[in-house]
């Protein structure tokens, strides 16, 4: 049997992510956004030989249209990466990113392979949420107990509010405070390091002259934060999903499209090709809950996922907590009693965005970047999912 190996993280990139379904990314494909994400970290590394790559591991939560046909495999002959080196698209809803960069860092950690790229891309302008085509098991409604797997998620977020006693003002306060940190972070730069400008292409007719003007332009910040709301903005906003409820668009996560992807590779990889890594990988586990509180799964995943690596909360320095539903994540933090300093310190999925299944690797990248910014050590990635789990992933900033 082989030795466990190290996992390290030399690359930790991501786009932009634009607001759907009628955002700067509404026309870009899925594929090329991930496309671009793998080119441009695989260009800081020219000597780098791409066929070490042993497998592209990408998430994918709605695998079906301009993102089915394996996704993972055609973004990265897209990227420019060797048809020798396999790819597969993963789905665990909105974990999905941050599950494929554990498969790919447990791949290296069990000696299978020496390198990979993980990574995650969706586009929500595209593919709409639960897909194209809906066509859920009719024994779903037959009992009450999967019923809860067809509740909409703004109505398993309503219960959370009610189970926990999360009230309307905290959860739109929580929100604001979303949108306070994540403009303050794109003012500061603290995102700079994290995503690679994504040049957009445009085409116009001009019927005048029968001719197709084209136009481009790069794009560098998220589109998501709005820098005029307030407390008392969110206020007014009405409940969308239940009559008398305290759940709104405003303090929801924001359906978006992006991607993001990381390179990973063993110490023996590190050494030949003298790279510098930026992170080390520890642990990752997964829970599950009752789907019709399916956002309490971080209360489940984070405590597993932190006696594998025999840690503490406390020894968090940064945790990334996706925002699916303010309700969910006050009730997380609430319960396992996380330092709110501490939990999305450059704000969170309802200012930022929900990419689904690029949202782990999204993360991924903002927390090992504002560790090595800040001097942390340990960050987390969590967040619950579709159906009833929840996952969580630690990293190491080095």
């Amino acid at each position: 049997m082989k030795k466990v190996q190290e996992v390290y993280i030399v690359e930790a990139v991501r786009t932009p992510v634009g607001k759907a379904p009628r955002g700067m990314f509404s026309k870009t494909r899925p594929d090329d956004l991930l496309a671009h994400c793998m080119s441009s970290m695989l260009a800081r590394h020219p000597d780098f030989d791409k066929n070490e790559i042993g497998d592209v591991v990408i998430g994918c939560a709605m695998p079906e249209g301009e993102q089915g046909m394996n996704i993972a495999r055609i973004a990265s002959l897209l990227a420019g990466i060797p048809d020798t080196v396999p790819a597969m698209t993963i789905n665990r809803f909105c974990s999905s990113g941050v599950q494929a960069i554990a498969i790919a860092a447990q791949q290296i950690a069990t000696g299978q392979m020496s390198a990979a790229i993980a990574g995650g891309t969706e586009s929500m302008s595209m593919v709409p949420m639960m897909g194209n085509k809906v066509a859920m098991n009719p024994k779903v409604f037959e009992n009450d107990e999967n019923i809860g797997i067809a509740y909409g998620m703004g109505i398993t977020a309503e219960n959370v509010a009610d189970q926990w006693k999360v009230t309307r003002e905290a959860q739109d306060e929580f929100a604001y405070n979303s949108h306070m940190r994540a403009l303050n972070a794109i003012e500061k730069g603290y995102f700079n390091d994290e995503i690679v400008p994504y040049e957009i292409e445009s085409r116009k007719a001009d019927l005048s002259n029968a001719t197709t003007v084209v136009s481009n332009k790069t794009v560098s910040n998220d589109e998501g934060p709005r820098a005029g709301t307030s407390v008392a903005v969110l206020n007014k906003l009405r409940a969308v999903f239940k009559m008398g409820g305290s759940v709104t668009a405003g303090n929801s996560s924001q359906m978006s499209d992006g991607a993001g992807a990381l390179l990973l590779v063993n110490e023996e990889t590190l050494k030949r090709y003298n790279m510098t890594p930026i992170a080390k990988y520890h642990a990752f586990s997964v829970a599950g809950v009752p789907a019709d509180i399916m956002g309490i799964g971080p209360i489940k995943a984070i405590p597993k996922v932190l006696n594998l690596a025999g840690l503490k909360a406390q020894d968090m320095d940064w945790i990334e907590l996706n925002e699916a539903f303010a309700a969910q994540a006050l009730a997380v933090v609430g319960e396992l009693a996380l330092d709110t300093d501490k939990v999305n310190p450059n704000g969170g999925a309802i200012a930022l965005g929900h990419p689904l299944g690029a949202t782990g690797a999204i993360r991924a990248a903002t927390a090992i970047h504002g560790l090595r910014r800040t001097g942390g050590k340990y960050g987390m990635i969590t967040m619950c999912i579709g159906t009833g789990m929840g996952a969580a992933g630690i990293i190491e900033a080095l």
